[in-house]
């Protein structure tokens, strides 16, 4: 559970948005918000309200390595302010290369102070995969490599969030050859509870959902085998398609430009991952809510799936997909379902057959009944 006893001085979350300038009626939007994200009923909007006017904000420590800093741009970039305004600048973001004013000794110095100051209380992000060849001189910060920095900033950690496909995977640092040999964080830290949130980027409201549920029952949300939160990451993006009935039907882009693109039919065939792909992108979408790489007419890439980069060519489909009991490929997908339609014609008139022969015979057996009454 993540205790917030020594943190008591500190403002509340909502404290920080009524200072902010934020209206009631924007923060409960703003909880309402999150707790439809989390999968949550509506009965917990109170709850959610309550733990953010109550608690104080939890300190936190953003480290970044080998990436491009998506992570942090998809967050500050949240459909709703206060994710960016409140969460994440008074999250007591005590240390980030990327957001922090501060820099050289005075960014190791407050960095140091929080490990110090809420060891045991702290939330450790890492944005990125660190190298571990060379002895990690691939990427080094202070004079410390990588590896050294998330040694030391993680055995005060209460938990982690791998933020993105990087830090949980290895993302394209990764890839084959990978020169750096770039690990995610699961491979370099054991004994500690580990979020992973991949994608690249993550959705921002993601993020926030995360940080929401630690602030709100205090503790890391349900996660699958792989480590990712359930709520975010137990569907697959075909499984919420709005394409996914031209899927089922057999009707695919050819290539970009042709008709069946401008009709809308799935991209499967020019290398769509979505029947392979766990993510809320269909869902949640990106940009205020306003659309996502398929509804744009551009195929998902895989990003937050392990190994997506060493999988085969972006634009190149799947040779096969194993969705219906046995493997069937994208050109006999539409076969299938006619053949499939056929086989259930035929069934329906052989079960209609057996049930009139049946029919005739209990009235032939009942009239040969009625015969043989007669006679006696």
């Amino acid at each position: 559970m993540f205790n917030d006893a020594s943190a008591t001085k500190q403002p509340t979350y909502y404290e920080e948005v009524e200072r902010k300038g934020y209206s009631r009626r924007e923060f409960v939007s703003f909880v309402a918000m999150m707790t439809a994200f989390l999968g949550l009923e509506k009965s917990a909007i109170g709850q959610v309200a309550k733990a953010l006017e109550t608690k104080s904000r939890i300190p936190v420590i953003w480290l970044h390595f080998q990436e491009c800093t998506c992570c942090s741009e998809s967050f500050i970039r949240s459909s709703h302010p206060i994710v960016a305004d409140i969460l994440l600048d008074k999250i007591s973001l005590d240390y980030t290369e990327t957001l922090m004013a501060a820099s050289g000794f005075q960014a190791e110095a407050a960095m140091k102070n929080t490990m110090t100051k809420y060891k045991g209380e702290y939330i450790l992000c890492v944005e990125g995969s660190v190298p571990t060849g060379a002895d990690g001189v691939y990427c080094m910060i202070g004079g410390k490599t990588s590896m050294q920095i998330l040694q030391e900033a993680a055995e005060g950690a209460k938990a982690i969030i791998a933020w993105g496909s990087c830090a949980s995977n290895g993302c394209v640092q990764s890839a084959k050859p990978n020169p750096t040999n770039a690990t995610p964080i699961h491979k370099l830290i054991k004994g500690k509870p580990i979020i992973k949130v991949p994608g690249c980027p993550p959705i921002g409201e993601v993020m926030a959902g995360v940080i929401v549920h630690l602030v709100t029952f205090g503790k890391i949300p349900e996660l699958d085998r792989l480590g990712r939160p359930k709520a975010f990451y137990s569907k697959r993006v075909h499984d919420s398609c709005y394409r996914r009935p031209f899927y089922d039907a057999g009707l695919f882009v050819e290539t970009f430009d042709d008709e069946n693109a401008k009709k809308g039919y799935c991209l499967y065939k020019v290398g769509c991952k979505g029947p392979s792909t766990y993510n809320a992108c269909g869902v949640m979408k990106w940009n205020n809510g306003t659309s996502y790489p398929i509804q744009s007419g551009h195929p998902c890439i895989g990003c937050s799936e392990e190994n997506y980069w060493d999988n085969g060519r972006l634009y190149e489909r799947a040779s096969a997909f194993a969705g219906f009991g046995i493997e069937a490929n994208a050109d006999t997908l539409g076969k299938a379902a006619l053949a499939a339609t056929g086989v259930a014609i035929a069934a329906h008139a052989v079960a209609t057959n057996v049930r009139k022969h049946n029919l005739i015979f209990e009235l032939e057996k009942e009239g040969k009944q009625s015969e043989h009454e007669l006679e006696s």
